[in-house]
C-alpha cells in the first residue's frame, strides 16, 4: 500500500526539543516474530513488549509528548488462537498492576479507547483501576487501544450521531468533520486527538484498522525493529525522521 522510500539515518541527537510531536500512534508489532526468531512462544515476546512499553512510555513522557496512543489489541485480533488471546487479555492486569505505580511518579494519565465491555471482567477491573489510580496525573497522556478497530469507531460515531438528529440534539446541516471528531473515540484527547506521528515497528506497511479518521494526516514511520527490540533511542530516531519531513497538509510549503 505504502511506497517505501530510503530515508536519511537521522541522528537523534540531533531532535529538536522544541517541535516534539503532541500525539504520537503506535502500531506495537513484531512481538511473535522476536519470539519466533529466538525459538521461544510467541506469548514470550508478548511479555517482552510489555516491558518495553514502560521504556518507550517514560521516554516519551521526558521528551514532552503530550499523548502516547499504543495499539494493544484491535478488533481482529479476538480471530487468535484461544491460548494467545487468554495470555494478551491477562497482560493489562500484569502491566497496569506492575506499572501503574512508575506512571504515577512519571505523572503519566492511563485513558483507553474501544469496546472494553467485550473484555473479561478481570482486564475490565484493571483497566479501570488504572484510569481511576492516574486521573489526577496532569503529564502525558497513555492511550491504549483495547479491543479497538477504526471502522467499528466510525460507524459506532456514525450511529451515534444519526441517533443524535432524530432526537433533535443535532441538525444534519451541522455535521462537519469537526462534529465527527468529537463523536469519536479519540474526542477526549482534544486538542490533541490526531496523531502528528504514526510509528509501526517490524517492518510491516498498513495501518492494520488503526485510527482511519485520525491519521488523515500523520507522518508515517515505519521501523525495521521488532517492539520488544524498540526503545527510547529507536523513539528518538522516528521523532528525528519525523522532523525532517515537510508537511503540507495538501498546501504548498512555500506560496
Amino acid at each position: 500500500m505504502f511506497s517505501q522510500k530510503k530515508e536519511t539515518d537521522a541522528n537523534s541527537s540531533q531532535i529538536d526539543l522544541a517541535k516534539i510531536p503532541h500525539h504520537i500512534a503506535i502500531i506495537m508489532d513484531g512481538n511473535g516474530r522476536w519470539a519466533q526468531a529466538r525459538h521461544l512462544p510467541r506469548v514470550a515476546g508478548h511479555q517482552q513488549g510489555m516491558e518495553t512499553v514502560k521504556k518507550v512510555t517514560i521516554a516519551a513522557s521526558k521528551l514532552g509528548v503530550k499523548v502516547l496512543s499504543l495499539y494493544a489489541f484491535s478488533t481482529e485480533n479476538w480471530k487468535r488462537p484461544q491460548s494467545e488471546v487468554s495470555f494478551l487479555m491477562n497482560l493489562p492486569i500484569k502491566f497496569f498492576t506492575k506499572f501503574v505505580p512508575d506512571l504515577v511518579e512519571h505523572n503519566v494519565r492511563v485513558t483507553v479507547m474501544g469496546d472494553i465491555t467485550k473484555l473479561p471482567e478481570k482486564t475490565r477491573i484493571a483497566v479501570r483501576n488504572a484510569i481511576h489510580d492516574t486521573e489526577q496525573c496532569t503529564g502525558m497522556v497513555l492511550n491504549f487501544a483495547l479491543n479497538y478497530g477504526g471502522r467499528d469507531e466510525i460507524v459506532r460515531a456514525t450511529t451515534d450521531m444519526v441517533k443524535d438528529v432524530q432526537d433533535g440534539k443535532l441538525s444534519s446541516m451541522d455535521i462537519t468533520e469537526k462534529t465527527m471528531s468529537q463523536y469519536l473515540m479519540t474526542a477526549p484527547l482534544t486538542p490533541y486527538e490526531d496523531p502528528e506521528l504514526l510509528i509501526r515497528t517490524s517492518g510491516e506497511q498498513r495501518l492494520s484498522n488503526f485510527m482511519l479518521w485520525q491519521v488523515a494526516y500523520s507522518e508515517f514511520v515505519f521501523m525495521d525493529e521488532h517492539w520488544p527490540d524498540f526503545d527510547g533511542e529507536s523513539l528518538k530516531k522516528a521523532i528525528s525522521i519525523f522532523q525532517h519531513r515537510h508537511r503540507r497538509f495538501g498546501g504548498l510549503k512555500n506560496k
